[in-house]
């Protein structure tokens, strides 16, 4: 079984030497490979705890080599520059001596607002309309999501514009601020191969990892203000392009109220499959 705990148990990555971190194994899953939001949150808080005086403003990252749920990782953050007011680092993520993802964190000593504005929510229905999102295999305890119009579905007749509005809100208040953002960042990538496929008949996630091999290749999120993932957080994902074997996604994390938390970016890869694969999943490529 998932679980909320479980998430920050992988992405709470512990230091083991400067500039280097521990990122534990989840074990045995049905499809082993790990989630590239839990990747891009596992480099949020390692640079978090590299650089403690400053917030993380944005993280962007390439996911270029499959991570196992099986093995454990090494998270290894290099602060390329450290100043008053921005810090900019690398980070990569390592697995059987191998790289399988690098990136990019900025962090800043944060100000107050000279200016502000925000694009608004979009209009949908509010969470406590819907019903708890129980798909087999999307399910983590501690954690409710609802999809607008129950939009993310097996059901092939089920068409629709490419996009996806989804509601999630957490049990338990992480103690840091920046476990808070590792768990809105986990979820990004959820959302843009489903909303790429719901504009054509005959096709929908389910059939990732079967008839259709798709992944995320990078994600890029930036953090506007603190959240609070106890509360309710809709996810707004846009897919801008799909051609050429890619898909293309913008997306937006507002509170409940109507506060604008984040702003991110996926580009993932969706492409025939030669041969079926009998594993099955999801289109994130892992848990939801």
């Amino acid at each position: 079984m998932w679980s909320q705990a479980e998430l920050l148990r992988l992405m709470d990555v512990r230091p083991r030497t400067p500039g280097r971190y521990f990122g534990p194994a989840h074990g045995p899953t049905e499809r082993n490979v790990v989630e590239a939001g839990q990747l891009l949150g596992s480099a949020v808080v390692a640079a978090a705890k590299e650089v403690p005086h400053q917030r993380v403003v944005s993280a962007s990252m390439i996911f270029s080599r499959a991570a196992e749920h099986e093995a454990s990782m090494s998270v290894e953050v290099e602060v390329l520059r450290s100043g008053h007011t921005f810090s900019s680092a690398q980070v990569r993520v390592h697995q059987h001596d191998s790289l399988c993802s690098a990136g990019i964190v900025l962090l800043d000593a944060d100000a107050p607002d000279l200016i502000r504005s925000a694009v608004p929510m979009p209009e949908v229905d509010p969470p406590d309309r819907l019903r708890s999102h129980d798909q087999s295999g999307t399910v983590v305890a501690g954690r409710d999501i609802r999809v607008v119009d129950d939009a993310y579905t097996d059901d092939s007749d089920l068409i629709g514009p490419p996009e996806l509005f989804v509601w999630t809100r957490f049990e338990d208040k992480p103690e840091y601020q920046y476990l808070h953002a590792a768990l809105l960042t986990q979820s990004t990538t959820h959302w843009t191969v489903a909303a790429a496929l719901r504009p054509h008949p005959h096709m929908t996630q389910s059939m990732a990892h079967r008839t259709i091999s798709s992944g995320i290749t990078m994600a890029t999120i930036t953090f506007h203000d603190e959240v609070d993932v106890t509360q309710w957080l809709l996810y707004s994902t846009r897919v801008t392009y799909a051609g050429h074997g890619h898909v293309q996604s913008e997306g937006r994390v507002h509170t409940e109220d109507g506060g604008l938390v984040a702003s991110y970016a996926v580009h993932a890869m969706v492409r025939g499959l030669a041969r079926p694969n009998i594993q099955g999943g999801n289109a994130s490529g892992a848990v939801l």
